[in-house]
């Protein structure tokens, strides 16, 4: 039997499988939180001068810094309350779900200019419904595995800047992925409840 017909060790396809179910549950935790966000920030860099783009994405990266850190903060104080009992944190995404859907029709606020320090305050302001989905999926993983999912959440943190610099340049998608995204994010939210649910071993 030569080396290529050797059967593949179940540790290592299991391995595998892990990672791959990692990168995208940090994918889904962090798209399904930001991809509102991602749509306000291109529209408020469009109203930016062009030389202040470096300082105010610096501030709104390390408002997701510090979102991240208080999110594995508070697990770790969790650390005594059994992981199935965070499922009921699930609601939290779903009471997000059904405000944004019941205000789905409301007028899109004007961005206004800002400064890097409203920037960093705005973006930790905002940060209400990553917190509810990103400490129980912190909380329920290990230390190895919370600190895979903030190395997705730098990869995806990296592309946000990206694309909203791109955005940036196209006033009318920005306009559109706000008016558009009222009717897609609140079904992002009712998902991320399930992927609580899942990954605490509620379902």
């Amino acid at each position: 039997m030569t080396l290529a017909d050797a059967p593949v060790p179940h540790s290592n396809v299991r391995t595998v499988h892990s990672v791959f179910a990692l990168i995208l549950l940090g994918s889904f935790a962090y798209v399904g939180t930001m991809i509102d966000n991602l749509f306000a920030f291109a529209a408020q860099l469009t109203l930016t001068a062009r030389e202040r783009f470096s300082s105010v994405t610096v501030a709104q990266s390390a408002g997701v810094v510090v979102l991240v850190g208080l999110a594995a903060a508070v697990g770790s104080s969790l650390g005594a309350v059994p992981v199935r009992w965070m499922g009921i944190l699930a609601l939290a995404p779903w009471a997000l779900a059904g405000r944004n859907w019941r205000h789905r029709h409301d007028e899109i606020g004007e961005s206004v200019r800002r400064r890097a320090v409203t920037t960093f305050l705005i973006t930790l302001g905002l940060g209400g419904d990553n917190l509810a989905v990103w400490i129980p999926l912190l909380r329920a993983n290990s230390v190895i595995h919370e600190f895979a999912l903030c190395l997705v959440f730098t990869f995806w943190q990296i592309l946000f800047v990206g694309v909203s610099w791109a955005l940036a340049t196209h006033p009318r998608v920005v306009s559109w992925g706000q008016r558009s995204g009222r009717y897609f994010v609140p079904w992002l939210y009712v998902a991320l409840g399930f992927v609580i649910l899942i990954e605490c071993h509620v379902l």
